[in-house]
This record gives structure tokens, C-alpha cells and sequence, in this order.
């Protein structure tokens, strides 16, 4: 069952329509158009019988919005409708929704394996928490593939996947290590947030579990928080129980705010996309920019798997400047069409180093281990004209050159100024 409520699903249709129409071809109280906001923490049932074969999910219905609620149902079949899934879970976060599927299905004794290379909560949970439960976690190299399947060969209960990777754009063949994963008999966990359903659905290549942040690409605007877990029904009975005994359910307004972006997923993301390939381009030519991660650009390690299974190289590029942290400090307040925040997928361009946004719960050293530099940037590209952030981008590399060629030359004085006072004493 997808959800505790009537829904229609709308089959062949493209992606786009699904996003708009997946989960809203119901009839809604007024014959109202939008999903309406439902707020009431309980439903009452004037039939004790009824409401008992409700509260055990005999007949569909609503006891307590912990465990269910209208309009978060609606996000949930929608969501189902663009990864074809059959069954779906909302949190209160993407890191709930994360947390929830990891404390699920993993327990003493049991293992995980993963990559190094994932977003910095997720990375906590594998360093700081899972141990605590006494679950082992290996971390493999994320490029290695032989070093993962050789540790999936070793026993694993759960493998957990994010491709592309935060924030360096890492690709993994997903295909590949399910196989690995089908072998030993594991289940397969895949983050999909920065691909987002409409450039890759790892149910498709496999997987088991789909896990997003629907607070970035699918809500699009930068205003609620929510996470999305999608998969097989047995396996979402599972999530829905976690998630109704720990209490990090989704809220009704912030579903709405979340179904209200979903609909123009589409439309933000064909813009975004264009320009990301468009900033990336430039950054390779760019004198201060040491490296550039973008799946879309040939020269990417991760290309060909890329378009192998995706549908659109998403609209994160990362860039790692010369000089490190002190030239992000120049760099970035020069900005015009950016936000410098600790979030991606909205709809305005946002701007941010790794130790202050997908890394922030990591030390210098966690970071440094994990091949992420001081100098790393991450851009999530808005729904601004691509003219206008190139040329924002690049005004703000002019003056960062400028800038420290004038700190060069000003420190280099201070040194010659230096040293003919000591001559002089």
C-alpha cells in the first residue's frame, strides 16, 4: 500500500506530469485543486470497529498524524509516482529519513559497508553512531569499485550508496555493486538527492531503498525541511514503523510546501542544468581554479557511467581553487546572484565551502582524510539567467586576482622593507 489514502496512479506519463499530477488525481474536500493542508493531529471514529481495523491498516484511513496524515500521504505518492516505487515514507528531514532507514535495517552485529566520500551527517552516522550499536562500518575508497565488492564478499547486511557524491561529484556504478551487493545478500541503500528522480532512479538499476532530501532539489525554494524513503512495500512497513515509534514524522504544512515545489522540478531543473554546465566549462579555463567536478564535462572520471545511467548530470559543480581557504574568503563575498549558505537545490544560486556546508559537523582533519580541501567550493546553480551568473562569477575571479596580486606584492614590500631595516640596525 503506497500510502493510507485513495490515490491514482497516472502510469505511462513523462516525469514532468507526474511531478505535477502523481498523487493528486483524487478528489479533494470542496473540490478543491491543491492539496489541502490538513493540520488535525487525530481522526475521530464514531465506529470502534472500524476505527480498530484503521489503526491496524486493514481499511484505509487516519488515527494520528504521527503515524499518517492527508496531505503527507499525497508527497508520499508522489514521490512513489517519479521513482516508481510502491510504497513511501516521509520525515521531518532528509537526515532523519537517512538515520530512520540506517537504524531499520541495520543492528549489534550486523555491517555496513559504504564509501568514504559522502555528505558529512551521513559520514557521522558511520563514524559516531552506528559503532555505538555495536554495527561494523567499512569504508571503502569511493572510485575503488574492486575494494567495495571485495569488501560486500566479506558479509554485508546493508550497502549504502550516494551518487553523485556531496560535494565532490563522484559517480558510482550502481549496477555493478548491486550485483555485488545481490551476491552476498544485502540490501541496497542509494541517496539520490543530488540526481533528484528526474536524472536517475536506482530502483531501476537495483536498488532497494531511495533516500532523498526533499528539503533541496524537490521542495526547490529554501524554505522547509523533509525527507523521502521509497522502495518495496515490505521494506517501507519496516521504515513507516521506525519512523512512527521514534516520532521524526513530516509535518502537513511542510508536505505542502514540498508537493507545491515538486511540481515545477522539471522546469527548475532544465535551467539549472544548462547553466551548470555552462559555469563548469568556464571554471576549466579559470587561472586560480586547480580542479572542477561536474559529471556533465568529458573529462570527468565518472562520464561515461554517468551517461550511462543518468538522464541529466544534475546542477551541482564543485571547484577546488589555488591558494585554499583564503582565496574562498576572497572569492566568494564578491558575489552578486549568490547566496553563501549552508544549503543547495533552491532555486537562487548558493555558494559554499565544505568546512561550512556539507562538512561542517567535520574537523579539519575528518576532511582533510577524506580528500575534501579547504579550497573546495560547492555551487548549487539557480534559476538565473546563465549569462548572468558567468558573468558574476567572473567579476568576482578578476577581483579575487586582483586582490591577491595586490596582497602578493603589498606582503612582498613589507619583507623588502623588513629586511633593510634590520641591514640598516
Amino acid at each position: 500500500m503506497k500510502s493510507k489514502t485513495e490515490v491514482s496512479e497516472i502510469g505511462g506519463a513523462g516525469k514532468s506530469t507526474k511531478a505535477v499530477w502523481g498523487g493528486e488525481q483524487i478528489t479533494h474536500p470542496y473540490n478543491a485543486t491543491q492539496t489541502p493542508i490538513v493540520v488535525s493531529a487525530a481522526y475521530g471514529y464514531d465506529d470502534i470497529d472500524v476505527w480498530y481495523d484503521v489503526a491496524l491498516g486493514k481499511s484505509p484511513g487516519f488515527i494520528y498524524s504521527r503515524m499518517s496524515n492527508p496531505t503527507v500521504a499525497t508527497l508520499e505518492a508522489k514521490i512513489c509516482e517519479l521513482e516508481n516505487a510502491e510504497s513511501a515514507v516521509a520525515f521531518s528531514s532528509g537526515m532523519a529519513a537517512i538515520s530512520g532507514v540506517l537504524h531499520t535495517f541495520l543492528a549489534s552485529g550486523g555491517r555496513v559497508v559504504s564509501t568514504r566520500d559522502s555528505y558529512g551527517g551521513t559520514n557521522k552516522i558511520f563514524e559516531e553512531f552506528l559503532p555505538r550499536m555495536g554495527v561494523e562500518v567499512t569504508l571503502c575508497d569511493t572510485l575503488d569499485h574492486e575494494a567495495i565488492e571485495r569488501e560486500i564478499a566479506r558479509g554485508c547486511d546493508v550497502l549504502y550508496l550516494e551518487t553523485p557524491t556531496n560535494p565532490t561529484l563522484k559517480v558510482l556504478d550502481i549496477k555493478r555493486l548491486v550485483a555485488a551487493a545481490k551476491r552476498a545478500g544485502a540490501l541496497v541503500v542509494a541517496d539520490n538527492t543530488f540526481a533528484t528522480p528526474l536524472n536517475q532512479n536506482p530502483l531501476a538499476l537495483g536498488v532497494d531503498v531511495v533516500v532523498h532530501s526533499a528539503t533541496k532539489f524537490l521542495s526547490g525554494h529554501g524554505d522547509v525541511l523533509g525527507g523521502l524513503v521509497c522502495g518495496a512495500e515490505t521494506l517501507m512497513e519496516k521504515v513507516r514503523h521506525y519512523r512512527e515509534i521514534n516520532g521524526a514524522s513530516l509535518d502537513p504544512f511542510s508536505a505542502y510546501l514540498i508537493i507545491r515545489g515538486m511540481k515545477t522540478l522539471a522546469l527548475r531543473l532544465r535551467q539549472q542544468q544548462q547553466s551548470a554546465r555552462a559555469l563548469a566549462e568556464y571554471l576549466c579555463t579559470e587561472p586560480l581554479v586547480e580542479s572542477v567536478n561536474y559529471p556533465g564535462l568529458p573529462s570527468h572520471p565518472g562520464h561515461a557511467v554517468a551517461c550511462a545511467q543518468m538522464q541529466g548530470f544534475g546542477a551541482i559543480v564543485s571547484f577546488v581553487v589555488i591558494g585554499g581557504m583564503e582565496t574562498v574568503k576572497v572569492l566568494l563575498p564578491r558575489l552578486q546572484y549568490a547566496h553563501c549558505a549552508g544549503n543547495l537545490g533552491a532555486v537562487e544560486t548558493i555558494y559554499g565551502p565544505a568546512r561550512t556546508t556539507s562538512h561542517v559537523e567535520n574537523t579539519l582533519e575528518e576532511r582533510l582524510a577524506l580528500g575534501i580541501s579547504e579550497g573546495l567550493v560547492r555551487v548549487s546553480v539557480g534559476i538565473e539567467e546563465t549569462e548572468d551568473l558567468l558573468a558574476d562569477l567572473k567579476q568576482a575571479f578578476d577581483f579575487t586576482r586582483a586582490q591577491l596580486r595586490n596582497d602578493s606584492q603589498s606582503n612582498s614590500k613589507n619583507t623588502q622593507t623588513e629586511r633593510r631595516t634590520e641591514v640598516e640596525i
